[in-house]
């Protein structure tokens, strides 16, 4: 965080990032003294409700946050910043997108939590966009214009106004990580889909809350103890929070949580909270152990849509095999449920130090009815794409003399087809699960670990 005194004594001068928050209701016209130089602006947290037209002067400015701020609208000046490739709006009261709002060089779109009704038809001309995050709007339809954007990786329309899945969703070349729960158009079956999956409920004075494992966007997770017949064990429990999160309602995450059942590459729900003294919403869940830790870390500013994975992580064809084998498992799993999972990311596998993963975090999770054969196959065919995204990662990290003669072969091979640019040609979980399996069984006659249940002990992460 910087201080107006640093950006009013000079001190700043040639910085290329600055942070200003305090409650600031027009903008800092000195940060014109940084035209040359400054790449990120962060403006979040203030009470602004425009910027000024010279913000066009900032030729190499390339981020631009003014989340929870209280513009009424996306500002026309950052159309014509030639730079600008990351914008985020969050949580402020945005109704209007004007076409002449988004730059030539948009990537990353962030408008989260406001109320927008429409999208332009010029988002279809925002060649290089790759994410477009309008989850917590009000969108009822999507501008078909935006199918033109074949750069499209990551979208988040959930909890909007929509009566409709646009089938030219599907035909998106790179669309691979996708979240539209909490619309109208599948508000229904996320409510049945629960309820046909019932879980106890654990009375709130049962648990013994203890300290904090983690905290999400859509959530805290504690570890605790579960008092009940006489008997103890540790758990975690994740409380929910009550905003809109980038990925949709935390109301979904948990819906979808309950809804997938049991699955040995999935973390156990063991109840539902009741009768929380503030009625919030939680979840009981078993425990990971503690050598499970995240294969990498989420996307950053830079990497846009992939993970980042700590220099120099490396990884024999054993593990990368296992972990491919169990989150493919699990996704298979899922879809069985119809439930896209939205969210198939390294930063939300968990693994241990022989492979076995676990895939977690339900917040992007959304509900599609899997009877509608076309349409439940093209959203499955996305989700695909999202793990040949990761096989491509593990793939460049792989020692390919530590396993048996052709396996990294037959994981790029597998790794090509899930990443077609023609989704209808890739193949579905179902198909991939029994080929890893087999790659994997020929690991095991190799000396590496065998595929077998994960532990059943396990601890809670986020």
């Amino acid at each position: 965080m910087n201080t107006l005194d640093q950006l009013h004594s000079g001190e700043l001068k040639g910085a290329q990032q600055v942070k200003l928050a305090f409650g600031l209701t027009e903008f800092p016209r000195a940060i014109f003294e940084l035209a040359d130089t400054l790449e990120i602006l962060d403006l979040s947290g203030n009470a602004l409700t425009s910027l000024p037209d010279e913000l066009m002067r900032m030729s190499k400015l390339r981020i631009l946050f003014c989340s929870n701020n209280q513009f009424t609208e996306l500002p026309e000046v950052l159309g014509h910043c030639p730079q600008l490739s990351m914008i985020g709006f969050k949580s402020n009261q945005i109704r209007t997108v004007s076409e002449n709002a988004l730059p030539p060089l948009l990537r990353w779109l962030i408008l989260t939590n406001n109320l927008v009704e429409e999208l332009p038809a010029a988002i279809g001309n925002c060649a290089r966009l790759q994410k477009l995050m309008l989850s917590g709007n009000r969108l009822r339809t999507l501008p078909p214009e935006l199918w033109r954007c074949s750069r499209l990786e990551l979208l988040r329309i959930a909890a909007n106004q929509l009566t409709d899945l646009p089938t030219w969703l599907m035909e998106m070349p790179c669309l691979s990580w996708l979240a539209f729960a909490g619309n109208p158009f599948c508000a229904k079956l996320e409510n049945s889909a629960r309820f046909a999956a019932p879980t106890p409920s654990i009375p709130w004075n049962q648990l013994q809350i203890q300290h904090q494992l983690g905290e999400g966007a859509s959530g805290v997770i504690h570890r605790a103890e579960h008092f009940h017949d006489e008997q103890v064990r540790q758990v975690a429990v994740k409380l929910f929070k009550g905003d809109v999160t980038s990925d949709g309602l935390p109301r979904s995450e948990l819906n979808a949580c309950i809804a997938a059942g049991k699955h040995p590459g999935l973390i156990p729900v063991l109840g539902q909270i009741a009768h929380h003294p503030t009625g919030a919403n939680g979840l009981v869940m078993s425990l990971i152990d503690t050598r499970f830790r995240n294969l990498a870390s989420p996307p950053s500013l830079e990497s846009c849509t992939r993970d980042v994975y700590t220099p120099g992580a490396s990884f024999d064809i054993a593990t990368v095999t296992r972990i491919a084998y169990d989150v493919a498992s699990a996704a298979c799993h899922l879809h069985q449920q119809g439930i896209l999972h939205g969210d198939l990311y390294a930063h939300n596998i968990l693994h241990d130090e022989r492979g076995h993963a676990l895939l977690g975090d339900f917040g992007a999770a959304s509900f599609y009815p899997p009877t509608r054969e076309q349409r439940a196959t093209g959203i499955q065919q996305i989700e695909v794409r999202a793990f040949g995204c990761l096989l491509e990662e593990l793939i460049e990290r792989c020692d390919e003399s530590t396993g048996p003669q052709g396996g990294l072969t037959t994981l790029t091979q597998l790794k090509a087809h899930c990443l077609s640019d023609g989704p209808d040609s890739r193949p579905l979980f179902e198909a991939m699960v029994p080929v890893l399996g087999e790659l994997a069984a020929s690991c095991a006659t190799q000396g590496h670990p065998s595929i077998e249940t994960a532990p059943a002990e396990l601890a809670q992460r986020d």
